[in-house]
């Protein structure tokens, strides 16, 4: 177990903080949960224009929606207070040694990480709904971002990350699964798929607009950090 504990904070040395106000300030506006309320207005906007019936919208927004928050209420509300592992910038044996940006709180506990479950839970499902290669890695990408913010600022551990990751795709498999079954029973017919369209029925286009919002939170994460 000191074997394992000794690669954890050897990783977390490696990928924490750096001497950049400028990256110390880009990572601080792209963990907050607020900054990407666009990409989730973004899916949002996805869902509701490619599905036929408000049942359907309803349905997607819905399993979403309880996938996230299930996965956030296990994390928060079951695993941290039981394991109660202290934050590495919280942690008495190494908060002295790793980069700490200023005005970012911790709080709460570090195993596992709900960035890291909430982003992937998320990512999951709608990568199993939409089924686009574009949209599967920009969505990725934008989960190991979020994951990477967490260990720059000193909030997890890389263990803390890794064992998020898999219970939120997990989390976000059971709710996808969950959303077929019922899928099926209201609409049993995809909608109409042609080259303009990804496998399950999503305009190619509109993933388009998801992938553009996401680069354009980060240029503004980029922006602020300028002016920070």
């Amino acid at each position: 177990m000191s074997v394992l504990t000794g690669i954890d904070q050897a990783l977390l040395f490696w990928l924490n903080g750096s001497n950049s106000l400028f990256t110390d300030g880009v990572m601080s506006t792209l963990t907050a949960g607020v900054t990407w309320i666009p990409l989730y207005i973004a899916l949002f906007y996805v869902v509701l224009k490619n599905n036929e019936t408000m049942a359907q919208v309803l349905l997607t927004v819905g399993c979403a929606a309880a996938c996230v928050l299930i996965t956030a209420g296990i994390t928060n509300l079951v695993v941290k207070p039981l394991v109660a592992r202290p934050r590495p910038c919280d942690d008495p044996v190494i908060k002295y040694a790793i980069d700490v940006v200023s005005g970012v709180s911790a709080g709460n506990y570090s195993f596992f990480s709900a960035h890291a479950a909430n982003t992937s839970a998320l990512v999951m499902f709608m990568a199993l709904l939409i089924r686009n290669r574009l949209f599967i890695v920009a969505m990725s990408l934008w989960s190991a971002l979020n994951c990477y913010t967490r260990l720059y600022l000193g909030m997890h551990y890389p263990s803390d990350i890794l064992c998020g990751l898999l219970f939120g795709c997990l989390m976000g498999f059971i709710a996808y699964v969950v959303y077929l079954k019922i899928y099926l029973k209201i609409s049993p017919q995809f909608h109409y798929v042609s080259s303009h369209y990804s496998s399950t029925g999503y305009a190619l286009n509109d993933i388009d607009t998801v992938v553009c919002v996401m680069v354009m939170t980060v240029l503004y994460a980029m922006i602020r950090a300028l002016f920070i």
